[in-house]
């Protein structure tokens, strides 16, 4: 099979993706060759000029590794034959001879025989030439590549901006060459910055960004791909609240110390209708609502608070993969994501510093996909299945928690850092509850079971959205370690009310950031919502960030706006191993 991608002048090749356009600029005396799907097949890219033959194209072969070299060379040859006879159609109508493409295959200086292979050939480590009418290329086999690059369709002045794509193959991130530029009228470029990410100033306001890049691993470096920009930056928003949050998270925490952030950011799954425009934020601008405006915000955000821990809920998969993760990794952190139950494409994300933290191991637990099976849970399961109503909502609940153990660096201590997002309705304080316990309950036996593997100590932090005020059910039994059977909590839906359940939990939990009047503020709603807690056994605070004051957060109304990018408010503190 031969593809062929169209060419610009001079030696740039553009692609065009999804209104996005990235350019190679090829090294004119080398070939790339990439194995790919499941190593059954190969593709090859080369750049053939020959001003004699009227011919300046990029060509991409894909072709099967079971095929030998003479099946190989002549496919190069016809498909360059083809596009050299359209090129000299008129030539060849006058009766001039037909041009013959030789395509010759070299391994060590040697002529390779034409019954061996392709993967016999075509290995990292060959020394391995291709030549075409006696031009010679290099061979690079599995040469660092760039598949997709792409810049925002948003850039404010005084964000961070970056490749909204950058997909590679045999590239390592962290040794690659970027190089970003700017300009007025995209022909005169004047070079801003060298690392993967730019953050924009005031003076490059109605300019133009280009990123540049030159893929690398430790062998090789592959061919330059550059991408311009389709929109100019603009000037920022002015100072966004968070940015005086800022100022208490300047510095990274202590050896001995942990900074954590826990964040609803507003999935774009629940942000892009008209409705949510027209009904829920009428107040905030329908462009500050869009998820290219919202991300450069909370993106900047989360970086600033220079954080150990991050546990953000609502996390679109996309902005995971493109935005969160392709940002923090490059800044030193790992990460786990798990999307919620029943295939919704929002989730749960962890991120943690990996000069303090490595990740062990991550589980993702759907209630309703234990609640009737797991035995140590039989005995709220057996009260619940008496109610017909109340089992079937709760068996159809998405609800997810997501649970990661991270061994802590040069300490005798490991964490169980947990993170959910609870369900939401007005009427389901009950199911809420009843997650709450199933959550603390499974958290107990999982520790139980930790503690008998390890000689270290192992403690608890829990963040999430529990969708719960401090009077509900769930602030009790976390900080007080049990709700009675006839908690009103169990009584918000008449026809699934809960009856003799009582919960208990073990863990002396606190939250680290109290009881704020609200961490969630709509024109609908306003309430404690968020939370991080804690074992007090095991650390103190030592620092909780304050939170914005009462003005700006009403200033526009309410949440979001376009200084805050998402109806909830970040929650960080920093706690002290005891």
């Amino acid at each position: 099979m031969f593809r062929f991608f169209s060419k610009s002048p001079k030696i740039f090749c553009t692609f065009q993706v999804n209104r996005f356009i990235h350019k190679y600029i090829f090294n004119m005396e080398k070939a790339y060759l990439r194995h790919v799907e499941n190593g059954s097949q190969f593709e090859l890219t080369l750049k053939f000029s020959n001003p004699e033959l009227r011919v300046d194209r990029l060509f991409n072969f894909n072709r099967k590794l079971e095929e030998n070299i003479d099946t190989f060379s002549s496919r190069v040859a016809s498909n360059i034959e083809k596009i050299v006879k359209k090129k000299n159609k008129k030539k060849s109508d006058a009766g001039e001879v037909a041009i013959n493409i030789d395509v010759m295959v070299l391994l060590n200086n040697s002529e390779v025989s034409k019954d061996k292979t392709c993967e016999e050939i075509f290995q990292p480590d060959n020394d391995i030439v291709l030549k075409i009418m006696g031009k010679e290329y290099k061979v690079i086999v599995n040469s660092p590549w760039v598949d997709k690059l792409s810049l925002p369709i948003s850039i404010l002045a005084g964000f961070p901006t970056y490749p909204t794509k950058f997909e590679t193959v045999f590239t390592d991130k962290l040794l690659s060459q970027f190089t970003w530029s700017k300009s007025v009228d995209e022909k005169n470029w004047t070079i801003v910055g060298n690392d993967y990410i730019y953050q924009p100033q005031n003076e490059d306001i109605n300019n133009y960004l280009k990123l540049t890049c030159i893929p690398k691993n430790e062998k090789f470096e592959g061919p330059v791909v550059e991408c311009v920009s389709i929109c100019r930056v603009e000037a920022n928003p002015g100072k966004c609240p968070f940015e005086t949050r800022h100022l208490f998270t300047q510095k990274r925490t202590k050896e001995n110390e942990l900074r954590i952030v826990t964040y609803n950011i507003l999935a774009d799954l629940y942000c892009d209708s008209d409705y949510t425009r027209t009904e829920l934020h009428p107040y905030c601008p329908p462009y500050a609502l869009e998820i290219d405006y919202r991300k450069q915000l909370f993106i900047k955000e989360i970086i600033g608070y220079n954080s150990d821990i991050i546990c953000l809920q609502e996390v679109d998969r996309k902005v995971f993969e493109y935005d969160l993760n392709s940002v923090l990794s490059h800044l030193g952190y790992g990460s786990n994501f798990f999307t919620k139950g029943n295939e919704v494409a929002e989730g749960l994300a962890l991120f943690y510093y990996k000069k303090k933290f490595s990740l062990i191991e991550s589980h993702r637990f759907v209630f309703s996909e234990h609640i009737s099976k797991d035995p140590i849970f039989s005995d709220i399961w057996e009260q619940i299945a008496k109610n017909e109503n109340l089992a079937k909502r709760i068996l159809d609940r998405s609800t997810t928690m997501q649970v990661n153990v991270l061994d802590v660096s040069n300490r005798e201590e490991m964490l169980v850092v947990a993170n959910t997002h609870l369900y939401f309705h007005p009427d389901a304080d009950h199911i809420r509850l009843l997650h709450g316990g199933l959550a603390i309950r499974y958290l107990e036996h999982f520790i139980n079971n930790l503690k008998e593997k390890t000689s270290k100590r192992v403690s608890l932090i829990f963040c999430g959205d529990f969708n719960s005020v401090p009077e509900c059910g769930i602030f009790k039994l976390y900080t007080e370690g049990e709700v009675p059977k006839n908690f009103i909590d169990y009584h918000s839906n008449k026809d699934e009310v809960v009856t003799e359940v009582e919960l208990k939990q073990p863990f002396v939990l606190a939250s680290a950031c109290g009881t704020p009047n609200y961490t969630n503020y709509t024109a609908q709603f306003q309430g404690c919502l968020d939370y991080i807690f804690y074992e007090k056994t095991n650390f103190e605070i030592t620092q909780v960030v304050p939170l914005p004051s009462h003005e700006e957060v009403t200033a526009n109304t309410a949440l979001p706006s376009f200084v805050f990018p998402s109806d909830h408010i970040a929650l960080i503190s920093d706690l002290k191993w005891l």
